[in-house]
């Protein structure tokens, strides 16, 4: 492999990991009387009948399914780092964020040799299902292409673009996964600086699906 200058192209796609690590991301019973009728008639007898105020369910606000945002780093195994980030500690780095219940983001990258690979899995918390669901309609419209990930979450859609920036061929995917209030985003991508040519589809849209996996998996586990 010759000796070449670190390209560019790389200087801007590693410029975000330092701007990114210094900025902070802004971004809800009834009761059931069991007794045997003949217990009821004789409290009846004895106190007169029940008050209908004092049998009347509870009434309280519902709760969210998610309340707040897990930890991103621990969303997805060393080995799968390992495997879809070669070279990239496995701990990752959380990204600062202004509330971390709402949203929280961990991100991997490393360039070994002239392949460079990143990662990012994101957690934003809704207050109801349906604004969960409106934002994920709106990522979704924001993307060109794409399709359905079925099994995913109560909704998923993932998305392949490439891009070409002074010769240099990046190509990107992102998974949408929606779960009762919480979103799920991921975005994997990749360049190689040597050919300036990207990973092909398949493999970046492969990733970027086995990572929201686990990211999902990881979010219901933590209830």
């Amino acid at each position: 492999m010759r000796d070449l200058p670190l390209p560019l192209a790389l200087t801007v796609r590693l410029l975000p990991v330092a701007v990114l690590a210094t900025a902070g991301w802004a971004l809800s019973s009834g009761s059931s009387d069991t007794s045997p009728a003949g217990k009821e008639s004789a409290q009846e007898t004895a106190s007169g009948p029940i008050s209908t105020s004092e049998s009347a369910p509870a009434t309280s606000a519902a709760t969210k399914t998610y309340a707040k945002a897990p930890s991103p780093c621990g969303a997805i195994a060393a080995k799968s780092v390992t495997s879809l980030v070669p070279g990239a500690k496995t701990a990752g780095k959380e990204i600062a964020s202004t509330d971390e219940s709402v949203r929280r983001t961990c991100s991997w990258n490393a360039l070994k040799g002239y392949d460079y690979r990143w990662l990012d899995i994101s957690y934003e918390i809704h207050q109801t299902d349906a604004k969960a669901e409106t934002t994920y309609k709106e990522r979704m419209s924001q993307k060109s292409g794409g399709g359905a990930v079925p099994g995913l979450g109560d909704a998923a859609y993932s998305v392949v673009n490439l891009t070409t920036e002074d010769k240099q061929q990046t190509r990107e995917g992102v998974v949408y996964a929606r779960v009762a209030n919480a979103l799920v985003v991921v975005t994997y991508n990749g360049s190689d600086f040597e050919s300036q040519k990207a990973p092909g589809t398949d493999e970046i849209n492969k990733g970027a699906i086995k990572a929201a996996k686990e990211a999902v998996a990881a979010l219901e586990g933590a209830r």
